[in-house]
């Protein structure tokens, strides 16, 4: 029971004296007196104690060394008051690690930011941002990342997995997510990351051309949050934090990423309709911008310099590209999962590489690999791999009838055929000259002969001569002299 209780029962009901109750409670008259005089439904406030006369003279000392270390403290290398309480015992100074914790957590306090509640109306904004995860893809263990859009009136979420966490996948994430939304928010609310600011000046960012052009083409505001204050986006944080948790614990497996991608999307939506979200997304929807000119196009675009051996550097990876670009220029198309290289209406799409990868497609050196049978060897085992049935069986029978050398410049002859009639015609006449037993018939493949045409065209203006043919022969009478 509450001693005020206890003792005004005592001197107001059972009729004791003061004295004898404040000294059986050890209290002085003057409180068992103010007690008595205290109206029952009063609030009663606890005392702010004594002044601490140590921590007054010790005050200015112990703000004097943080300040002196501010510049060389961090976030996570900050002041404790362990640190702190021991440097002052080695400068000479008598106090204890309590008083210096309780000035620490005085100065925290007042240094602590006020939030202000927000309203979040019907379309009005949403906050993105990319989080790592962990995704086991065709039986391998990888990094992924995760692209969340979170819708601030609805909460209705937005999440896909990409292989890299890079500008090109920050674009996608948006398109895909404006047309599974089947709208715009009016604000999109980032942090400062390096796929959306370039560089960050007072009051204002300097924003990337393609995120630029992003936003100018689907029409909405970018906003971004203070440096290192990710409370300002805390929607999103909070948000990304739950979908792991949620829907990728355990660690999700699929054949390919846009699988797993998907399956998260299905169970994000799942759980949205059974809560209220769905029914505020209704009304929220409504109110969101429409997508006015279709889709944006988030690939990267960039020229290219082709090496000496056929091969351009993208995204930090190799890409073989045709022999005959070998010196030139070519422009690069980087997407999500695919590389589209171009040349003069001349196309090649090769499966996007990881950093320091590379994407090799022999067929692009026949020409030079003809000419060059101590390259095919070098290259047999991948060259093999490309070419599949019946190339590899070819090989194994030509090592066992010549020389590894003598077969080599056999297998070279046939590259050079593939040039000049086609994969599917060699493939052909491989599978016939093994079936027979006789591979001497691949080297009587004949050469293919340049068709000429029926008839040439001749311009309107030359329409009216008339060329008669002649024979190689009549020309003798220049090489003679004969004039006649």
């Amino acid at each position: 029971m509450d001693q005020v209780h206890v003792i005004r029962d005592k001197v107001l009901r059972e009729g004791q004296s003061m004295r004898r109750v404040a000294r059986e409670f050890g209290v002085s008259r003057n409180t068992v007196v103010k007690y008595l005089e205290a109206k029952p439904d009063s609030p009663r406030y606890r005392s702010e104690g004594r002044r601490s006369l140590v921590m007054e003279a010790m005050a200015p000392r112990m703000q004097a060394l943080v300040d002196d270390w501010a510049s060389r403290t961090t976030q996570k290398q900050r002041v404790t008051g362990s640190r702190l309480h021991e440097a002052l015992q080695a400068a000479g100074f008598d106090v204890g690690v309590t008083t210096v914790r309780v000035w620490l957590r005085e100065q925290k306090r007042q240094r602590q930011e006020v939030f202000v509640p927000l309203i979040h109306g019907p379309g009005d904004s949403a906050q993105v941002d990319f989080f790592e995860v962990q995704a086991d893809i065709a039986g391998v263990r990888q990094k992924a990342w995760m692209l969340v859009v979170h819708l601030m009136h609805s909460g209705r979420d937005f999440a896909w997995l990409y292989a890299h966490g890079d500008q090109v996948s920050f674009l996608d994430g948006h398109v895909r997510a404006f047309a599974h939304f089947g709208g715009v928010p009016r604000r999109m609310v980032y942090d400062n990351l390096k796929a959306a600011v370039t560089k960050i000046l007072v009051g204002e960012r300097e924003l990337s051309p393609r995120f630029e052009a992003m936003a100018a083409h689907y029409v909405f505001e970018p906003c971004f949050a203070r440096p290192y204050t990710g409370h300002d986006k805390g929607g999103v944080e909070s948000r990304g934090r739950g979908i792991r948790l949620q829907h990728l614990t355990p660690i999700p497996q699929a054949v390919t990423l846009v699988a797993a991608s998907e399956a998260l999307l299905v169970r994000l939506d799942a759980q949205a309709q059974s809560s209220k979200k769905m029914e505020k997304f209704a009304d929220e929807q409504q109110l969101m911008m429409p997508v006015l000119r279709g889709d944006f196009d988030p690939r990267k675009l960039e020229m290219v310099p082709v090496d000496r051996t056929s091969r351009v550097r993208v995204a930090g990876a190799r890409y073989a590209v045709p022999n005959r670009w070998a010196g030139l220029d070519v422009q690069a198309r980087v997407g999500v999962d695919e590389i589209e290289l171009q040349h003069r209406g001349e196309s090649v799409i090769a499966p996007r590489q990881p950093e320091g990868g590379e994407w090799k497609n022999w067929r692009f050196y026949l020409p030079e690999l003809r000419k060059k049978p101590q390259a095919v060897r070098q290259i047999m085992p991948e060259l093999l791999e490309q070419l599949g049935a019946p190339f590899g069986q070819l090989w194994r029978l030509l090592v066992d009838i010549h020389a590894p050398v003598d077969a080599a410049r056999v297998f070279a002859r046939l590259l050079g055929a593939i040039e000049e009639h086609g994969e599917s015609a060699v493939r052909a006449s491989i599978t016939s000259a093994i079936a027979q037993d006789r591979l001497e018939l691949l080297l009587l493949l004949p050469r293919r002969r340049d068709e000429r045409p029926s008839s040439v065209a001749v311009p309107e203006a030359l329409g009216h001569y008339d060329v008669e043919p002649r024979h190689a022969a009549a020309y003798d009478v220049f090489l003679k002299g004969d004039k006649s």
